[in-house]
């Protein structure tokens, strides 16, 4: 399989920074998202995050830019990258609509964080092509991808999505298809009673990280790391998580849930364990 055109559905942070990498590896890159405004954000995002690797030797902005090309709706492309919001229904009718508008042969990507694979695959007629393709955040800087098997996903398409990870520069890994994966079904516990830790007054949050970073030789302390994720992000994954394995330990602090429901979602909104200027 060749992937020289590559359709990114979602032009937030997630989305930008998968279209900045595949722009970046010489493909050419179509960049939709519904939202009014979103991919002339998404594009000035990656020009201020090319222009920080140039100034390290990274590459030529404008040579990058030229690759990546807005589009108003879904368009005929070799891959599907799906970076829309973490919600399994709206994905489903992005994967529904992509099976209409790609040629038989395209792959369609996910890069849900939770979500399993096989129900996206279950909206399309070519689950042996469906596929997630977890990218971490920030994704021109992380090098993992978390490759996520569906039941019906082929070993042609997982060895070629595999092999494209490293042509990006990433390391690959492969998991099979389970709520949560393997990253998050680790990672959302740990931050879950980080939380916990500062809703039962244990230790003040720049304390909490400071722990864990120092302690755990980890770059980011949790709450600062589920600041960068996003607070609703990170309920949404643990709802996914107590849901589809039926296990209360993944239900979210209320501390979390109430700073969503205070519009405090993290380093996005300018507010969530920490104040962002």
């Amino acid at each position: 399989m060749q992937f020289e055109h590559v359709l990114v559905v979602g032009a937030g942070q997630m989305g930008g920074g998968i279209a900045q990498v595949v722009a970046a590896s010489g493909r050419r890159v179509s960049l939709h998202d519904a939202a009014p405004g979103a991919v002339e954000r998404g594009l000035d995002a990656m020009r201020k995050s090319l222009t920080k690797l140039a100034e390290k030797g990274g590459p030529d902005p404008d040579e990058v830019l030229g690759r990546v090309e807005p589009a108003d709706d879904l368009v005929p492309a070799d891959l599907m990258v799906e970076a829309v919001v973490e919600d399994a229904s709206v994905k489903e009718d992005v994967f529904r609509r992509a099976d209409a508008a790609l040629p038989p042969e395209a792959v369609l990507a996910s890069n849900t964080s939770s979500i399993p694979i096989s129900s996206l695959a279950a909206a399309t007629s070519r689950p042996d092509r469906v596929i997630g393709m977890h990218f971490f955040n920030p994704v021109p800087v992380l090098k993992l991808v978390e490759v996520v098997r569906g039941k019906e996903t082929s070993d042609e398409t997982a060895e070629a999505i595999t092999a494209l990870a490293v042509e990006l520069g990433k390391t690959p890994a492969v998991a099979n298809d389970c709520p949560g994966f393997v990253s998050n079904r680790i990672l959302m516990p740990f931050l879950n009673e980080a939380v916990w830790a500062l809703h039962d007054g244990v230790a003040k949050a720049e304390a909490i990280d400071t722990i864990a970073k120092l302690g755990f030789a980890h770059p980011l302390g949790p709450l600062a790391l589920a600041d960068l994720i996003g607070l609703d992000t990170c309920v949404a994954i643990m709802e996914v998580l107590r849901d589809g394995l039926d296990d209360d330990r993944y239900e979210p602090c209320p501390l979390l849930r109430e700073l969503v429901g205070a519009g405090k979602l993290g380093r996005k909104s300018g507010a969530g364990f920490y104040i962002y200027s």
